[in-house]
């Protein structure tokens, strides 16, 4: 079935080496953004990008991840649609400017460097216990807009996305 112009993409990114806790809001993140009718992108590996997959399959969602090695087979088995790039972690890029919106939950690194391409390229971010940023004066940034739940996650990416893009954009309720 196409896909309107208007469909949102919603990436999620995370570490790969999720806690039991962060596993758990990944995946509700990903039920969530699946039930409210998005895409969901991600890395394509384990930890926050297997879990947000998952859930997102267990809606009945699409799943993307565009993967940082040369090989189909890396992906996690909840990815519907593989993008092998054989860019390593320069494939963060393409994570982000695939999404209309950012949700960070947890995250190491690799995280940070996708909520700086996001903020860089005026992605929305939601944060869901992952990095807060302070600049060299003392003030946290108010760049990554956190919260506290998944629910409130999805909510408000949709409510970001709406903001940017205008209203072009539904969500079928979550």
């Amino acid at each position: 079935m196409p896909r309107k112009k208007d469909h949102i993409f919603i990436s999620v990114v995370g570490e790969s080496d999720a806690s039991q806790k962060t596993h758990k809001l990944a995946k509700e993140v990903g039920r969530l953004i699946a039930k409210a009718g998005a895409t969901l992108v991600c890395g394509g590996l384990r930890g926050v990008m297997e879990a947000a997959a998952r859930g997102a399959k267990s809606e009945g969602g699409l799943t993307i991840g565009i993967l940082p090695g040369s090989h189909r087979e890396e992906a996690n088995p909840y990815i519907d649609i593989p993008i092998i790039t054989g860019l390593g972690y320069a494939r963060n890029k393409l994570v982000v400017k695939t999404g209309q919106a950012v949700i960070a939950v947890g995250g190491r690194y690799g995280t940070l460097s996708e909520i700086g391409f996001a903020l860089g390229y005026g992605i929305p971010v939601v944060g869901l216990e992952t990095w807060e940023l302070i600049r060299g004066d003392g003030r946290v940034d108010q760049g990554i807009v956190r919260v506290r739940t998944p629910k409130e996650a999805v909510k408000t990416a949709f409510r970001l996305i709406k903001k940017k893009y205008k209203p072009r954009t539904k969500e079928r309720g979550i």
